[in-house]
């Protein structure tokens, strides 16, 4: 029997979903709370086949998968994988070496910069993000040259490392909503709206989530961008624009709890059933 190790910084509904679905298929779990473990290689015992990482934490997961790999574990997702999802400029990079349409972007150090940034991407507005960062926060719609200065200015004295590379995006206007699809490999499971009279959608921002059918140019879209990531277990963010579809992000550790209802779609199940595969080297 397949064991299924589930690392995790809290249990969420997200997790106990994926849990009872492991249940309905009579897999065996072993929870893991990074927070609490000591992830030395003297102590540790891998009692378990392959590991889902989940972790509400980037940097706990990032360690605690790191940590398995160097004694050969298969984890989903890889940590290769979260290194490009997790950081929003390298998503960028990789969808556009991949020839995947996705907004105008740049990465920037200083004001000057940003300023040289903004006239390339088309004049203001524009998106001002983290690079690092998740559930919408930290995003700024710029509209001028006088709110850059005062935002680069703050993040400049009072953020972390990180937050001192300035991640400029290209100002979408979206219809009220833009969809994400929730993909398992390179193939699209299902797909909901998340709709919003604020320009951020985000259901962790009150967006709504409704239904989106899976066209056949989504499909063969967030097909290709989940491939340019390496494939796992993907949210992607899509943008609807005149010139078509267009993904914005791609998230690693899918939040799908407001998505199982509308869409019919068990994607707790879904996800088990993928890491099994994993495990057997069918997927």
């Amino acid at each position: 029997m397949t064991i299924l190790a589930v690392l995790h910084s809290t249990v969420r509904l997200e997790e106990k979903l994926i849990l009872e679905a492991a249940r309905s298929r009579s897999v065996e779990i072993k929870l893991v709370d990074v927070r609490s473990e000591v992830f030395s290689p003297r102590s540790f015992a891998v009692d378990f086949d392959i590991a889902l990482e989940r972790s509400v934490s980037t940097v706990k997961g990032d360690y605690a998968v790191a940590f398995l790999e160097s004694f050969g574990v298969l984890c989903v997702n890889p940590s290769a994988v979260a290194r490009v999802c997790e950081d929003k400029f390298a998503t960028s990079l990789a969808l556009a070496k991949a020839g995947v349409r996705t907004p105008g972007f740049a990465l920037v150090f200083s004001a000057e910069q940003a300023s040289r940034a903004v006239e390339e991407l088309g004049g203001f507005p524009v998106v001002l993000k983290p690079p690092l960062g998740s559930w919408g926060r930290l995003l700024a719609k710029v509209n001028d040259f006088d709110a850059l200065d005062a935002l680069l200015e703050h993040k400049d004295i009072l953020g972390t490392p990180p937050q001192k590379a300035f991640y400029l995006q290209e100002y979408v206007r979206k219809p009220g909503r833009d969809i994400r699809a929730f993909v398992v490999g390179t193939e699209v499971l299902c797909a909901i709206y998340r709709e919003s009279e604020h320009w951020i959608t985000n259901t962790a921002r009150g967006g709504r989530a409704r239904v989106c059918p899976v066209s056949d140019d989504l499909r063969s879209l967030c097909g290709r961008a989940a491939a340019a990531v390496g494939g796992g277990l993907l949210a992607i963010d899509v943008f609807e624009t005149p010139d078509g579809l267009s993904v914005n992000e791609i998230n690693h550790t899918m939040e799908f709890r407001n998505s199982e209802e509308p869409t019919g779609v068990s994607i707790s199940g879904a996800i088990v059933d993928y890491c099994l595969a994993k495990a057997k080297g069918t997927a």
